[in-house]
């Protein structure tokens, strides 16, 4: 049974340098991205992302059926790394999917990922730190993502809030 690290943090907050650190830890690394890169500064942002990588790591894009992926390669690695959640649940909140559906829909992730023999890391941004969005559609992303988050955290032997690039350990526990 793998265990979970969540790494948390705004934009530019150190988030997904701190889980390609832990990551390097191990021999055999998945790498789930969950962008969809839809312009050009998207498609630039990953291909920086990319180059930053080892080239021994594996890298998946399997859209939103990372499930399914999970159950067929979780065995064949010692870490999986998702990056990120939060690009993850913006295209089910963008699919008009409700709250609850999206909630079934993680927790069946934390499920798996507790469930497959490799560790994981799970990367996500804390969006409620920030104002209150000023439309409805950005208040209920705000509050689904927290919650989702909530459950990552709940599901997490490990959680690492970034600061300004600093971690900071909130929930101890060995990955």
């Amino acid at each position: 049974m793998g265990k979970i690290t969540l790494i948390l943090g705004g934009a530019r907050s150190g988030k997904s340098t701190c889980g390609l650190n832990l990551a390097k830890k191990y021999k055999r690394v998945a790498f789930i991205a969950t962008c969809k890169p839809l312009d050009k500064e998207m498609r630039l942002r990953v291909k920086l992302h990319k180059e930053t990588r080892p080239p021994s790591w594996k890298t998946f894009e399997p859209g939103e059926d990372i499930v399914k992926l999970l159950q067929k390669i979780g065995s064949s690695f010692d870490v999986v790394v998702i990056d990120c959640l939060t690009l993850l649940v913006s295209g089910y909140f963008l699919k008009k999917m409700r709250q609850q559906k999206i909630e079934e829909k993680i927790n069946r992730l934390l499920k798996t990922l507790g469930a497959i023999r490799a560790d994981s890391v799970l990367i996500s941004n804390e969006v409620g730190l920030g104002i209150v969005p000023a439309s409805k559609m950005g208040r209920e992303f705000r509050d689904i993502a927290g919650r989702v988050n909530q459950l990552a955290a709940a599901s997490s032997a490990r959680v690492i809030f970034m600061l300004s690039g600093i971690p900071l350990e909130l929930k101890k526990g060995k990955l």
